[in-house]
């Protein structure tokens, strides 16, 4: 009986990681999707733990307790903040786990032909992905330098050790019964893993988490064939494509090619002029932002990793809802590589019960710009950088960004003048018409409230 159960739980348990990812793409449907990967991925392990081959449930209820009494902690504990941190850990533990069955089952069955083939590439996939994911972890972690790690010749040593690598799998295709080179196989994959990442600096590390994610789906797609596991097949495809096309979508984002991102080194220090020499800026005091912000009738907040650092977003809804009672448009402009990860910003402003309706994607909000009368930015850097439009030299060059330059009046919340991930100078912190407001972006915006509060009780 349990034969025709767990296939018919399979099917849907892969409706549900479709329907999923479709109601995902939308902040309005995200929760349900999520709900309904949920249910579809409980459905998945009930139906793998009725097939024939689970003959002992006492290694799985002991693994299934640890996970649970490490997993459920870091759920709650983790801020949202250090969400792209745990993306990146999480892949690395998916990537691991795929990694090693495809290592047990190659000492176990030694399989050949089309099988072992998927398990070379599942196990080659798996390997390099979990030291890369966790090398993105150190760099968002900042326990790893963020800038790029350079040295001569760097990509063709990386070449060499992946081709040394692929052509060792190659081997073990042809002749499973050498498993002394099987060892090295996998070192030469996680020593790939490290150094694909060391020269890869934090301004790509949006893409980068969506190309291991991608990396990490194809492997268990692989495995997905190597055990004859239908679902994981699926799955591991949805898992792989959907990272793809998302990394296709960032880079995109950032006029960049995948071989830029993976080799150009984007993230190095600059070291012009502009640098170095110290500009005048103007500057402005809590009052003095509030009273700008209750005289405008449009304003536009652009948030940043600065926002998510200082956890500033239920301070910003609040003076969101204080303007909005006097009568001010207010409009949240989202850059798709905003933050750390894909979506992060939308994350953080949904935790905080900002209306979907009030954020605009970047397309839809830069005609408004000139039009808006207070362009507010809050943590936000090289997104809103005009070098990417004016200075065909600068790294940012083609970059869409954010027209924050293009409204009357700028503020911008920021600790202080350091750029941001690019390591490159903003010219829009020097314009006649931008204020700095320098300080926590969570302490700043509760001064900029209470203000505006004061200023509607004296009326």
């Amino acid at each position: 009986m349990t034969e025709s159960i767990y296939p018919a739980l399979y099917i849907l348990a892969a409706a549900g990681f479709i329907l999923a990812i479709k109601w995902m793409n939308s902040p309005a449907t995200a929760r349900r999707g999520v709900i309904v990967g949920e249910i579809g991925m409980l459905l998945a392990v009930v139906g793998t733990l009725l097939r024939h081959e689970v003959i002992n449930y006492e290694w799985i209820l002991i693994a299934f307790f640890v996970g649970s009494a490490i997993g459920v902690p870091i759920a709650y504990i983790m801020p949202m903040t250090a969400v792209p941190q745990r993306t990146a850990f999480s892949h690395a533990c998916g990537a691991l786990a795929s990694a090693l069955i495809g290592t047990a089952e190659y000492y176990r069955r030694m399989p050949h032909g089309f099988v072992m083939g998927a398990l070379v590439l599942e196990t080659l996939l798996g390997f390099l992905t979990f030291t890369a994911s966790m090398m993105a972890f150190g760099k968002l972690q900042e326990v790893l330098p963020q800038r790029p790690i350079l040295y001569r010749g760097q990509n063709f040593v990386n070449l060499g050790i992946f081709s040394g690598a692929v052509a060792l799998g190659v081997a073990l295709i042809a002749r499973p019964e050498t498993t002394w080179l099987y060892p090295v196989f996998a070192l030469l994959a996680l020593l790939f893993g490290v150094l694909l990442i060391i020269p890869i600096g934090g301004a790509d590390m949006p893409t980068v988490i969506a190309l291991l994610n991608s990396y990490a789906g194809l492997s268990a797609s692989a495995m997905g064939f190597a055990l004859n596991n239908k679902l994981l097949i699926i799955a591991g495809a949805l898992d792989g494509s959907s990272g793809f096309i998302l990394a296709v979508i960032m880079c995109r984002a950032m006029n960049r090619s995948f071989s830029n991102v993976l080799f150009g080194a984007f993230g190095t220090i600059q070291t012009s002029a502009k640098q170095v020499t110290a500009r005048p800026v103007r500057s402005a005091s809590p009052e003095e932002a509030a009273e700008i912000l209750d005289a405008a009738r449009s304003v536009v907040i652009v948030p940043g990793y600065g926002m998510a650092v200082a956890q500033a977003q239920h301070k910003l809804r609040e003076m969101y809802d204080v303007l909005m009672k006097r009568g001010v448009d207010v409009r949240f402009a989202i850059h798709p590589v905003a933050g750390r990860m894909p979506g992060h910003m939308n994350v953080l402003l949904a935790e905080a019960d900002v209306p979907y309706d009030r954020l605009a994607e970047m397309d839809d909000i830069n005609p408004e710009f000139p039009r808006t009368d207070v362009a507010l930015i809050i943590g936000a850097n090289d997104v809103v950088n005009p070098a990417a439009r004016t200075d065909k030299t600068s790294p940012l060059a083609g970059m869409p960004i954010l027209n924050a330059y293009e409204a009357q009046t700028i503020m911008v919340i920021k600790r202080s003048m350091n750029p941001g991930f690019a390591g490159i100078d903003n010219d829009l912190y020097y314009m006649d018409k931008t204020l700095m407001l320098f300080g926590d972006a969570k302490v700043f915006v509760s001064s900029i409230v209470k203000e505006l509060n004061t200023a509607v009780a004296a009326r």
